[in-house]
């Protein structure tokens, strides 16, 4: 048979081994550890001589097959699941860097990301550069030979800003830096990380994927295009391993067993279970939300809409190259104040007055006052974070009963 589509690989996705019962849906393995039958055979695990489980906290059945359907749809060469977001994040960041080098990025970062770079990795050594990533060019000027990574995600959250990804991968190729991207915002399925030079994907499963806010969890992709030679962390674990597997093998081997952050094999039950609508969900969230936004334009008690879906958007010529037509289903709406954007908060109906993203229901929040609540003014202003902001995420509720709800809630 030929190659299948996406959708169809998702769902006849092989298991490793014949499950005794010949079951359709993935057994959720509830287990710490597994028995062998010799102590050889137990040796050659543990000193991964051979691929079987060994305990829970390193690999399970039920994560490895969800794993599993990731990679064979991505394409990528190797997918780590994890137990959030940000654990996603810190993983791959803690894999590449150290004490006396640097990672560029942009201030425009999702809050607990931000905090992570300024408080947790500069506390052990690593200097975090701020650059505006629209602009390649300054991205270049901040790389040096200790620079270990560029970081960025590829729709802000929530200032909605969008850099060109292929001029970036361009400038990291140049400066044998490896580029990598938080693609939470818009789904494997529909867009290609890889194609657009991205060397290592960091995904919150929690969204999209997970549909119905069933669980928490993060996905690693590294897609086996970077020369980890090139790298001041890992040059001397490619010389043993190979130039293209370094990173793989020391996340796996090392920072994921010595931080303990691997998925439970619950939430990845969920989450397989939600790999199998995710193309379908997706498509009538952002088809939902470019409707809505296009309707929002015409109240004149919204200040301003910014969904790049939008042909007034600053980057809507670029997100349509990179994105599509509807590049995701979260954007964001200016009141005339914070009091405004709290009395319209206080009168929805229909959306939920909550975090998350990507939710089967929804959602609404008030950035400045929550994710970026216990920053410092001055920290918000940097990050371009406005009292008179409002973000929502949009689901699988009618275009009609959503823009309802804003409407009423404006009044």
């Amino acid at each position: 048979m030929e190659k299948k589509s996406y959708e169809s690989q998702i769902l006849h996705t092989a298991y490793t081994k014949e499950d005794a019962y010949h079951s359709l849906s993935m057994p959720v393995y509830n287990t710490a550890a597994y028995e062998f039958a010799t102590a050889a055979d137990m040796e050659a695990a543990f000193c991964g001589r051979v691929a079987e489980h060994t305990y829970s906290r390193i690999s399970n059945p039920t994560v490895h097959y969800f794993e599993k359907r990731v990679q064979e749809v991505t394409g990528a060469l190797s997918v780590t699941a994890l137990n959030s977001g940000m654990a996603a994040i810190s993983n791959t960041l803690l894999n590449v860097a150290g004490a006396g080098l640097n990672i560029v990025t942009s201030p425009h970062l999702f809050g607990n990301t931000y905090s992570f770079m300024v408080n947790t990795l500069r506390g052990f050594g690593v200097e975090i550069r701020f650059a505006d990533l629209t602009k390649p060019e300054e991205a270049a000027r901040m790389m040096d030979d200790k620079t270990c990574a560029l970081f960025l995600e590829i729709i802000t959250n929530p200032q909605m800003e969008v850099a060109d990804l292929k001029a970036l991968s361009a400038v990291c190729r140049e400066a044998g830096v490896p580029l990598i991207a938080d693609t939470t915002i818009i789904p494997f399925t529909a867009f290609s990380a890889k194609a657009h030079g991205v060397d290592i994907e960091v995904i919150s499963s929690t969204k999209y994927i997970s549909g119905g806010a069933t669980g928490i969890g993060g996905l690693i992709l590294d897609h086996g295009t970077f020369d980890w030679s090139r790298s001041p962390r890992l040059a001397e674990k490619a010389a043993v391993t190979g130039n293209q597997t370094a990173f793989t093998v020391r996340l796996k081997a090392e920072i994921l067993r010595n931080l303990g952050t691997y998925m439970t094999p619950q939430v990845a039950y969920m989450e397989t279970l939600g790999l199998e609508t995710l193309d379908l969900r997706y498509r009538r969230q952002a088809a939902t939300t470019l409707e809505v936004t296009q309707h929002l334009q015409e109240l004149p008690q919204i200040v301003r809409v910014n969904y790049t879906g939008l042909k007034n958007n600053p980057y809507y010529a670029l997100s349509c190259a990179q994105f599509g037509a509807t590049p995701g289903a979260m954007f964001t709406m200016d009141l005339s104040s914070r009091e405004a954007c709290f009395n319209f908060l206080d009168r929805l109906r229909l959306i939920r007055r909550a975090t998350n993203l990507f939710d089967n229901k929804s959602l609404a929040l008030h950035p400045a006052s929550t994710i970026f609540g216990t920053f410092t003014p001055e920290q918000r202003q940097s990050m371009d974070i406005s009292q008179h902001t409002i973000r929502f995420s949009i689901g699988l509720e009618s275009a009609e009963d959503i823009l309802a709800d804003i409407t009423q809630a404006l009044q």
